[in-house]
C-alpha cells in the first residue's frame, strides 16, 4: 500500500529534505511503506546535479539550495504542487528510464482530466503544452510552455524526490533562472492556461491517475 500524505501551508525545503531522507532510510531498512507526499514550498531555487552556474540569473532573489536530485535549476513556490514520491523500485522494476516514463504518463493522465493535452519531448525533461496562440519558435514550430518538472534520485533502488506541477504560482519567479537549462521555451500553469483549478482539484486527479499508471 502506498501512503499518501498532504502537508498544509508552506513546508521549508530543508525540513522536507530531512523528512524524505529519513523515510527513505526507513524504507531501505524495511521499516516503512512507500509514500507520496503532497506539499508546497516557500519561494526558492534548487540546483540539481547538472546545474550550470550561468543558469542562475538572479542569485540573490530567493534562497538557493543544492540538491542531489537529477536535473538543473528549478523554482519552487506557493501555488505549485510538489509531489515527493518515495517508491521501491525493487518491487516496481529496476528500470530508471521506465520509471521516468511512468512519471510523465502520470502527469499527462492527471492533466487530461482537465482537458489539457500534455506532451513530452525526447530532448527535454518534463511535461509541456503547445501554445498556438503565441508566436511560433524561430524554427517555425508551435510554441510550447512547460507545465510540470521532473527530478529524481535513486538510492539502493528506492526512488525519491519527484515532480512539480504549476497550478497558480507567480510565473515571474521563474525569471531568476533558466528553468532546467532550457531558455527557448516558456513556463505556464493551469490557471495561466485558463483553468480555474485549485490545489485540491489537482490532488484528486493525481490520486485517480496514479492507480492507472503505477498499479
Amino acid at each position: 500500500m502506498v501512503e499518501w500524505m498532504t502537508s498544509p501551508g508552506l513546508t521549508p525545503y530543508p525540513e522536507a529534505m530531512a523528512a524524505m531522507e529519513d523515510h527513505v532510510d526507513a524504507m531501505i531498512a524495511g521499516q516503512a511503506a512507500e509514500r507520496i507526499w503532497l506539499l508546497e514550498h516557500p519561494p526558492l531555487y534548487t540546483a540539481g546535479t547538472s546545474a550550470r552556474p550561468e543558469d542562475l540569473l538572479a542569485p540573490d532573489r530567493f534562497e538557493v539550495f543544492t540538491t542531489r536530485r537529477g536535473g538543473q535549476y528549478t523554482y519552487h513556490g506557493p501555488g505549485q504542487r510538489i509531489v515527493y514520491l518515495m517508491l521501491d523500485l525493487n518491487k516496481r522494476g529496476r528500470d530508471v528510464r521506465a520509471y521516468v516514463h511512468h512519471l510523465e504518463a502520470w502527469i499527462i493522465a492527471a492533466l487530461g482530466q482537465f482537458n489539457i493535452v500534455g506532451k513530452v519531448d525526447p530532448g527535454r525533461v518534463g511535461v509541456w503544452v503547445e501554445r498556438p496562440e503565441k508566436p511560433p519558435l524561430a524554427s517555425g514550430l508551435v510554441a510550447e510552455d512547460k507545465v510540470a518538472a521532473i527530478g529524481i534520485r535513486i538510492r539502493k533502488w528506492v526512488a525519491f524526490h519527484g515532480i512539480s506541477i504549476n497550478v497558480e504560482p507567480d510565473l515571474s519567479h521563474f525569471d531568476g533562472i533558466v528553468p532546467c537549462g532550457i531558455n527557448e521555451f516558456g513556463v505556464t500553469s493551469l490557471v495561466d492556461l485558463g483553468l480555474p483549478v485549485e490545489m485540491h482539484d489537482l490532488d484528486a486527479a493525481l490520486k485517480h491517475s496514479f492507480t492507472q499508471i503505477f498499479q
